[in-house]
């Protein structure tokens, strides 16, 4: 529970909608396509300004330490990158599942870069604090900027998109995914000519159903628990797995056929929930530019 005397920032959970995978640069980052969509659903953080530099979290991640934490590295990212002479405390209330394509660690990462430009009166613009949401991960930057988009380059080119904003079904399977392992394990594939990269394509070739996520053969293929779950929810309909995580979902009519969705899924199969896609961020909604 967060303190009640403290403002409390949501830091919403995504989906990519899609996920093309279409080559890899000489330094090892894959390029690719995709779109993100928010959730209404979401972490939530709160912060206590201190007068000193120390930067520290009040609540731990399990099986994060502290100096992994990224909110812990966010706050002090922006701190030496602005010569700030005060610390912060980070509260934060977990409820989006880890390791599950969800992005509940950049999510959480960008709302502290965004609440801390604030808190600590910097006013740095968008621009700057998207250039350090990079330097924490791919995913970072897109829920700084704070719009549904389509995503190019690493996940940091950005092109704002408005989407329907559809009721999903999202299960999370007991398992958590290695985004690592995926891409290496794409590699050996590329590599004994097994698969190929992705073609790029349009905005309207997305628009058009043209789509697929390219991680989502291995994982089925390395984790039997996300198989299994995506066979199960694709008796409901077009079942899809998102991003390099283990989380998969389905669009539905409205909040009532997800729920029943949701509460006829075997418990032993995934936990389930049901959230609202969003086109832009509550902090963005709230504070325009913070």
């Amino acid at each position: 529970m967060l303190p009640s005397n403290l403002e409390i920032w949501s830091a919403p959970a995504k989906l990519n909608l899609f996920l093309h995978i279409t080559g890899r640069r000489p330094d090892g980052y894959h390029t690719l396509q995709t779109v993100f969509q928010f959730l209404d659903y979401a972490d939530e953080l709160a912060f206590e300004v201190t007068a000193d530099r120390r930067v520290s979290r009040v609540t731990a991640t399990p099986g994060v330490a502290e100096e992994m934490d990224l909110c812990v590295r966010a706050a002090r990212c922006l701190q030496n990158a602005a010569g700030v002479k005060r610390g912060v405390l980070i509260h934060v209330v977990k409820r989006i599942p880890q390791g599950a394509g969800l992005g509940g660690g950049s999510s959480d990462a960008a709302t502290t870069l965004l609440a801390l430009n604030h808190l600590w009166n910097l006013g740095l613009p968008l621009v700057e604090l998207a250039a350090l949401a990079l330097q924490l991960g791919a995913d970072v930057p897109v829920f700084v900027q704070g719009y549904a988009a389509w995503g190019e380059g690493i996940g940091e080119v950005l092109t704002p998109i408005n989407l329907p904003e559809p009721w999903y079904v999202i299960l999370a399977p007991p398992v958590h995914v290695s985004t690592a392992a995926i891409f290496a394990e794409l590699d050996r594939d590329v590599a004994a000519r097994l698969t190929h990269y992705t073609q790029t394509i349009t905005i309207r070739g997305f628009h058009a159903g043209h789509v697929y996520n390219d991680l989502e053969t291995i994982v089925r293929r390395l984790y039997p628990q996300v198989d299994k779950v995506l066979n199960w929810l694709g008796n409901f309909g077009d079942a899809r797995m998102t991003g390099s995580g283990s989380c998969v979902y389905l669009v539905t009519t409205g909040p009532v056929q997800a729920k029943d969705i949701v509460d006829r899924c075997p418990r032993d199969y995934a936990k389930g929930f049901v959230a609202r896609g969003m086109n832009v961020h509550p902090i963005r909604r709230r504070y325009g530019d913070v």
